[in-house]
C-alpha cells in the first residue's frame, strides 16, 4: 500500500465532514479530489477514469425526467385523489400513502416523491387533530424500503448496478418480494404500537364533515394551478417510455444511463420546456458528490488499500457464505444508518467484487444484500438516509419538530425488523442457491 496514507487521511476527513456536516457535501468530495491532485497523488486523466459516468448519466437523466413531471403537477394529482380516497380514516391514510409512496419511490426518487406527498400528508393529518409526525417519519421509512426494489430506486442500487451491470428486472425479481414483506411488517408495527390513533371516524358526524371541508380545502390549495393535459400526457408517455427500456435492457443492450438520458432529451424536446428553468430543478450538487467519491474511492482502489480492507477485515469472517452474506447486510445496514450510504455503498462495491473471488456465493445474492442493508439501514436515524433529512425539513417548516430521538425511537425498531426479514430471505435464497 505504498503511498496510501495521504488518500486514506483525505478520505476520512471528507468522510467526516459528510457525517456532522461541515460542508456542503459536493465541496467535501471535490475538495479532497483537489487537493490529491494538488499534491500530484492522481493525475487529472487517471481522475476522470475513475468516473463511473453510467452511474452520473441515469441520476441526470432521472432527474431531468422527474423534474419535468413535477412541472407538469403529475404528483400534486396523485396525492390529492389519494388524499380524496381517504375519507379522513386515520388507517387508511397510513395505508394508501404508504402504497402510493412505496410505489413512486421505486421508480422515480424517493426525495421527490417525500417532498410531493409530505406537505398533503401534514395538512390533512394536522386537520383532523392527528399527529403528523408519526405519519411524517412512516412515510420517509416507506420511501426508503420502497426504493430498494428497483434500480433505479435509490442511489445504492444505482451504484452496485452500474458497477456489476446488474439490469433492471434482475433488480425487481430479486428484491420485490423482500421488499413487499418489509412495508407489510412496517405498516403492522406502526398500526400495533398506535393502535390508539387509528381509531376509525365514521361514527361521528362534525369529525365527517370537517374532512370534507378540509379535503375540499386541500384540493383547492394543492390543485390552483391549470393543468396542462397535453403536456402531463407527454411526460407519463416518457416516463413509461423509459420503464420499458428499462424493462427490456436485455433485448436493446441499451444500459439504463443511456435511457434516462435519451428519454429525458425527448422530454425537453416535445414539451418545449424552458431547458434553463428545468436544469436549476436538477440537483447538481449530489452529481458533483458522487463525481467526487468516485475518484476518492479510484485512488483508493488504486493504492491497494481497498484489497487490504477485503482481506484483512471482511474476509477474516471465514468461507461460511451464510456468515459472509449476513455480515455483508447488518455490516451495511448498521453503516448506512449513522453514515451517508452513498459514500459507503461507493467504498464496499470494490471491496464485495473482491470477497467474491475468495468466495464465489451464487446468484449475486452477496450483491443483494449490499443493496438491502443499504437502503433498508438508512432507517435507523434521521442522517441515515436523504428522504429522512428532507421529511424532517418539511415537517419543521409546517411548524412540526422532528428531534433526532423522535425519529430514531419510531425508525430504529422497523430497520431492525427489516434487517431481519431480509435476513430470512437471504438466508433462504442461498440455501436455495447452493
Amino acid at each position: 500500500m505504498e503511498g496510501a496514507l495521504l488518500p486514506i487521511v483525505v478520505f476520512l476527513l471528507v468522510y467526516v465532514a459528510l457525517t456532522f456536516e461541515l460542508v456542503n457535501k459536493a465541496v467535501a468530495a471535490l475538495l479532497g479530489v483537489m487537493i490529491l491532485l494538488v499534491l500530484h497523488v492522481v493525475s487529472e486523466h487517471q481522475a476522470v477514469e475513475f468516473i463511473d459516468f453510467e452511474t452520473i448519466m441515469l441520476l441526470l437523466g432521472m432527474m431531468s425526467i422527474v423534474a419535468i413531471l413535477r412541472k407538469s403537477g403529475f404528483f400534486s394529482i396523485v396525492s390529492v385523489r389519494i388524499a380524496e380516497l381517504t375519507q379522513g380514516s386515520p388507517l387508511k391514510i397510513l395505508i394508501l400513502f404508504s402504497i402510493v409512496t412505496a410505489v413512486l419511490s421505486a421508480f422515480l426518487d424517493n426525495v421527490t416523491t417525500v417532498l410531493i406527498i409530505i406537505p398533503i400528508i401534514i395538512e390533512l393529518t394536522a386537520g383532523m387533530g392527528l399527529d403528523p409526525k408519526m405519519y411524517v417519519i412512516s412515510q420517509a421509512i416507506i420511501s426508503n424500503i420502497g426504493g430498494t426494489a428497483t434500480l433505479i430506486g435509490d442511489p445504492p442500487n444505482i451504484i452496485i448496478g452500474s458497477k456489476v451491470g446488474l439490469t433492471f428486472n434482475q433488480f425487481m425479481l430479486n428484491l420485490t418480494l423482500p421488499v413487499l414483506v418489509c412495508i407489510a411488517a412496517a405498516l403492522v408495527y406502526i398500526w400495533a404500537t398506535n393502535r390508539d390513533k387509528f381509531k376509525p371516524i365514521d361514527t361521528n358526524l362534525a369529525k365527517l364533515f370537517s374532512v370534507q371541508l378540509l379535503l375540499e380545502k386541500i384540493r383547492y390549495h394543492f390543485l390552483d394551478t391549470k393543468i396542462d393535459k397535453l403536456f402531463l400526457t407527454k411526460g407519463l408517455v416518457c416516463l413509461g417510455l423509459a420503464i420499458v427500456l428499462f424493462v427490456t435492457q436485455t433485448i436493446t443492450k441499451l444500459s439504463p444511463g443511456v435511457v434516462a438520458v435519451f428519454v429525458a432529451m425527448i422530454l425537453f424536446v416535445i414539451t418545449r420546456i424552458d431547458v434553463e428553468a428545468m436544469l436549476e430543478e436538477i440537483e447538481w450538487s449530489t452529481l458533483l458528490f458522487f463525481t467526487g467519491l468516485f475518484i476518492l474511492v479510484g485512488v483508493l482502489e488504486e493504492k491497494g488499500v481497498i484489497e487490504w480492507l477485503a482481506h484483512n477485515i471482511f474476509m477474516r469472517v471465514g468461507d461460511n457464505p451464510y456468515v459472509i452474506v449476513l455480515t455483508v447486510l447488518w455490516v451495511s445496514g448498521i453503516a448506512s444508518g449513522f453514515l451517508d450510504n452513498i459514500p459507503f455503498t461507493i467504498t464496499m462495491s470494490p471491496i464485495v467484487k473482491l470477497m467474491l473471488e475468495s468466495n464465489p456465493i451464487p446468484n449475486n445474492i452477496l450483491w443483494w444484500a449490499l443493496s438491502l442493508g443499504a437502503c433498508l439501514g438508512g432507517n435507523l436515524t434521521m442522517i441515515g438516509a436523504s428522504a429522512n433529512i428532507v421529511s424532517v425539513g418539511m415537517a419543521k417548516k409546517f411548524g412540526q419538530e422532528i428531534s433526532f430521538l423522535d425519529f430514531a425511537r419510531k425508525s430504529a425498531v422497523i430497520t431492525l425488523i427489516t434487517l431481519v426479514i431480509a435476513s430470512g430471505y437471504l438466508t433462504l435464497y442461498l440455501w436455495i442457491s447452493l
